[in-house]
């Protein structure tokens, strides 16, 4: 009598990858290998982004499923009254995109750099199409403010030539971030041809950039650097830092914070306010400061 052979139990086993790119609730996951799985999260859990190291298990071939985010050196996101959208994780730079056409938000500019501070994320300014001579100029006087506070301002034209870019890229995980229109594609298309973005006219009615980029992904520049592309941003809501820690995203309020005659000082319109008196004493930007009040209101 032949004795029924047991069937053996397939086990999947856990491996560890980066989110190299960000569907919705989709995810292209590496693994260290260096094979791309398509995944989702366990559950109904979100809350996973670009960047992210996480534990896997695969489920089927090319297939798995995201069971833990492995701890985050660092989590760039933005929020309003209502929801929060995650940017980028583990990123130890941004870039800050701009362009003098087709016009780019200053508030926009200090909002990324208080998330950036916040997180303890380097920051760096480029300014595109640089090759539109007049515009620039007005642009490049307009940011010269930012590069007194010590954030480098790269200029470029990323249809001609990225290379003062490229010596701010090594050794780092970048995240550019900007408003639409203003070239990350091209930029991405010139450090990473086989990328590929899209890119789109720019709307000259409305002034602003065509959505290009819908989905976040990183890509390898090589093996100790890489950059995240992210959709355009118009806004960047910054409601999930607190009134008491929005100073500290101001890089030159730093040596006066703590100074104040109330510990408890807003600087607004305080008596004994450090922040006041060296805004009065021209130590401080009254633009910065202005847009520092402003964000006091979210």
């Amino acid at each position: 009598m032949s004795i029924p052979l047991q069937q053996s139990k397939v086990i999947f086993p856990h491996h560890t990858g980066q989110i190299i790119a960000v569907y919705g609730r989709h995810y292209t996951v590496e693994t260290t290998n260096g094979e791309a799985l398509s995944c989702v999260m366990r559950g109904k859990k979100g809350g996973v982004a670009c960047g992210d190291q996480v534990e896997i298990k695969f489920t089927t071939p090319g297939q798995g499923v995201i069971e833990k985010i492995l701890l985050r050196k660092s989590l760039l996101y933005r929020s309003d009254a209502f929801k929060e959208k995650i940017i980028a994780a583990n990123v130890t730079q941004i870039i800050i995109v701009v362009a003098a056409v087709p016009g780019f938000s200053e508030e926009l500019i200090n909002r990324c750099l208080v998330a950036a501070e916040s997180q303890r994320i380097q920051a760096i300014i480029v300014l595109n199409k640089t090759d539109l001579a007049e515009p620039t100029k007005a642009a490049i006087k307009e940011l010269s403010l930012y590069e007194s506070l010590g954030y480098p301002l790269i200029k470029i034209s990323a249809v001609q030539d990225i290379s003062a870019l490229k010596s701010y890229l090594q050794g780092h995980v970048s995240v550019l971030a900007g408003q639409s229109g203003m070239g990350k594609s091209t930029i991405l298309n010139a450090l990473i041809p086989e990328a590929q973005r899209a890119t789109a006219e720019i709307s000259v009615a409305l002034n602003s950039g065509c959505h290009t980029t819908t989905h976040a992904h990183l890509y390898h520049i090589d093996a100790n650097s890489d950059i995240i592309d992210s959709p355009g941003i118009q806004a960047f809501g910054l409601n999930h830092i607190g009134d008491e820690n929005l100073a500290w995203g101001f890089t030159e309020f730093h040596p006066y914070i703590g100074q104040c005659k109330f510990n408890d000082c807003r600087h607004v319109n305080e008596p004994g306010c450090m922040l006041i008196q060296a805004t009065s004493e021209k130590k401080i930007s009254t633009k910065r400061f202005n847009f520092y009040h402003k964000l006091l209101q979210k």
